[in-house]
Formats: structure tokens, C-alpha cells, sequence
């Protein structure tokens, strides 16, 4: 079964860090690059961060540069993204993305990151 499971969010407070996971199955982890978009309410989908197959090349939205990384072990299968300095703006649902060549994109289910005091 194809499938992209996040993890890692929560409640944090406005400048502090949070650290979501994604695990892959189902297919072959290091044939998908793989992305993370968030999604507040009202508002349309965004992407995040990307990744390529290798890890080797990262892409980033401004309003996270600097703040957000993006990474991945293609031995446990599983996507990274590192958020620090965390702001009220950050507050959304984070999802997985993997895109294969030829081949459906695969999302997960998301999980939730809310930055407040």
C-alpha cells in the first residue's frame, strides 16, 4: 500500500523550533522527489520545501528561507523538515508530497502545526 505518514507537529511558541517527519511505503522512496506544503484555513495550498531523488537539491518558499530544512534518509524512507524560529504565520496543516515520474503524486494526511503563545 502506497503511503506517506507526517509526524512532529504541534503547539509551539513564536520562535521556537519543531522537527516533521514523513515516512514513505509502498513504493521506491529514492525514485520520488519529495516536497512539504502547508495549508492554512482559507487559504490555498503552498508549497514549502522540496527535495530531489539524491537529497542533492532543495528548493524553499521566501517566507521560509532561512528558517526551514528540508532533508531526507533514503534508507529509512523518510522525508525531513526541520522548522526553527517558528512564527504565528507557520500555524497550518504541513503535508507530505512525493512525485514520481509517470506516475500519480502521492500525499499524506497531514499534521498540524499551531505557533502561539
Amino acid at each position: 500500500q502506497v503511503q506517506l505518514v507526517e509526524s512532529g507537529g504541534g503547539l509551539v511558541q513564536p520562535g521556537g523550533s519543531l522537527r516533521l517527519s514523513c515516512a514513505a511505503s509502498g513504493f521506491t522512496f529514492s525514485s520520488a522527489a519529495m516536497s512539504w506544503y502547508r495549508q492554512a484555513p482559507g487559504k490555498e495550498r503552498e508549497l514549502v520545501a522540496g527535495i530531489s531523488r539524491s537529497g542533492g537539491t532543495t528548493n524553499y518558499a521566501d517566507s521560509v528561507k532561512g528558517r526551514f530544512t528540508i532533508s531526507r534518509d533514503n534508507v529509512k524512507n523518510t522525508v525531513y523538515l526541520q522548522m526553527n524560529s517558528l512564527k504565528p504565520e507557520d500555524t497550518a496543516v504541513y503535508l507530505c508530497n512525493a512525485a514520481r515520474i509517470g506516475r500519480p503524486a502521492i500525499w499524506g494526511q497531514g499534521t498540524q502545526v499551531t505557533v502561539s503563545s
